[in-house]
């Protein structure tokens, strides 16, 4: 039988908690498997007259190339495989570089132009016709270095692969970690999508969950428990202000928003058993799109608003269904696999991912809408809550590795797994941003 615990994960709630002692967690990329058919491209380290804008190069520099290849895509030169390290035009030589059999030839500069400001320059070529593809300069304070990388790489990634690239986006998971005493601290925390430059929404002493991104990537809603039951907020995440949403008797979990922000739908329990309800942001009104005698929980939007897909019990075990925005009838959407749960379209509608149940294994799934067809992604015993990157190319989930709760990613094709490593505490429920600005 499932456990309810992962069934509802709602149902453990979190109250906040102040002077938490600061974790220290690197997320370190691993490659697990499918690179064998990548491109190669080479990055050259950006030039600079300066010593100190070198040396803060050698992360910018490195940021481009790491988020490329987690990208399943390309796979960049070794520096010593570099056979040149040229910063301008006139230096570049295409006979030389098409020895190496890479296509594509990244290099830039950066240099202070100001206190704690960087001017980032960069230019990519086509090889194979000797022509420059793409090229910027971007100013950036040294902080915000990682950002520029990011944006780097977006473009690179849009200009060969004409998709568009999604480094500059977030994540959003919780970790669990245990003081001196033993005992659990719960954090909220968004990081870049390679898991650097981490910040802390949130902290308790029990857990937090449920985590989704607004459509704008502004605000986040979560399940807490600061008045001594489940209450769901919406919190600013640039001035950390925070927005009770309800408070009702029961459950108050799973929040998701609708495509367009104006709408929340959630799992409340305020009549006795949980539904499935609709929270209109505007007026605050609630709408019940379920109810039956059995478990409804996890809604997820549809990506034009039109359907609420949801997990449930009602056939016995846990399974998707799906029910109109609006109000109708349920219908079943999952038939293979002991249990389905934790639906989530790809931004483009062509696939649901699922957590699938075998037993006391369960794995990412995602289903070809258009076909119905459900392929098995991961192999892992325990993988959970997935959640598509805004191109729908990439789920990341939680996994367990060396008994420890890690965050990974699959390719919706299979082809492409990596593992996010992370030194200190269990990470769960990660939730991948929209673009963001």
């Amino acid at each position: 039988m499932v456990k309810l615990t992962r069934f509802l994960p709602f149902i453990v709630l979190a109250s906040s908690l102040a002077a938490v002692p600061e974790a220290h967690a690197v997320l370190v990329i691993e490659i697990t498997g499918g690179m064998e058919h990548a491109q190669p491209i080479a990055i050259v380290p950006f030039g600079s007259a300066s010593l100190s804008a070198r040396a803060d190069d050698i992360a910018v520099s490195a940021i481009v190339g790491d988020d490329l290849k987690r990208s399943g895509r390309f796979l960049p030169l070794e520096e010593q495989a570099l056979v040149a390290k040229p910063s301008l035009d006139s230096q570049v030589d295409f006979r030389t570089w098409r020895t190496l059999g890479v296509e594509h030839l990244l290099v830039g500069r950066i240099n202070i132009v100001g206190q704690e400001t960087y001017e980032v320059g960069f230019r990519l070529y086509d090889v194979y016709s000797e022509k420059q593809v793409a090229g910027h300069i971007m100013r950036s304070t040294k902080k915000n270095l990682r950002r520029v990388a990011h944006q780097v790489a977006d473009i690179v990634y849009e200009k060969i692969t004409g998709e568009k690239g999604v480094f500059n986006t977030r994540i959003a998971y919780i970790t669990e970690q245990r003081d001196k005493k033993g005992k659990s601290l719960y954090t909220l925390s968004v990081a870049d999508s390679d898991g650097w430059n981490e910040q802390h929404m949130l902290r308790s002493r029990k857990p937090l969950m449920s985590p989704a991104w607004s459509p704008d990537g502004k605000r986040m809603a979560y399940v807490s428990f600061e008045q001594a039951h489940a209450e769901i907020y919406v919190q600013e995440l640039a001035s950390g202000a925070k927005t009770l949403l309800t408070s009702l008797p029961g459950i108050n979990g799973a929040p998701r928003w609708s495509p367009k922000g104006d709408r929340l739908a959630l799992t409340l329990s305020k009549d006795g058993n949980p539904e499935i309800y609709i929270l209109d942001m505007g007026d605050r009104k609630l709408k019940r799109l379920t109810s039956h005698w059995s478990i409804d929980t996890e809604p997820t939007w549809s990506p034009d608003g039109e359907e609420i897909v949801f997990t449930s019990d009602r056939g016995g075990r846990p399974q998707l269904y799906k029910v109109p925005a609006r109000g109708g009838s349920v219908s079943r959407v999952t038939f293979e696999g002991e249990s389905n749960a934790r639906g989530t379209f790809s931004s483009d509608g062509k696939y649901l991912a699922m957590e699938q149940g075998t037993g006391n294994t369960f794995r990412i799934a995602i289903m070809e809408l258009d076909t119905g067809y459900v392929r098995v992604l991961t192999q892992n015993n325990l993988d959970e809550s997935p959640s598509f990157s805004p191109d729908g190319r990439m789920i990341i989930f939680a996994s367990q590795h060396k008994d420890r709760g890690v965050l990974s990613l699959v390719s919706v094709d299979g082809s492409i797994s990596l593992r996010l490593g992370e030194s200190q505490g269990d990470v769960r429920e990660p939730v991948w941003s929209p673009y963001l600005n």
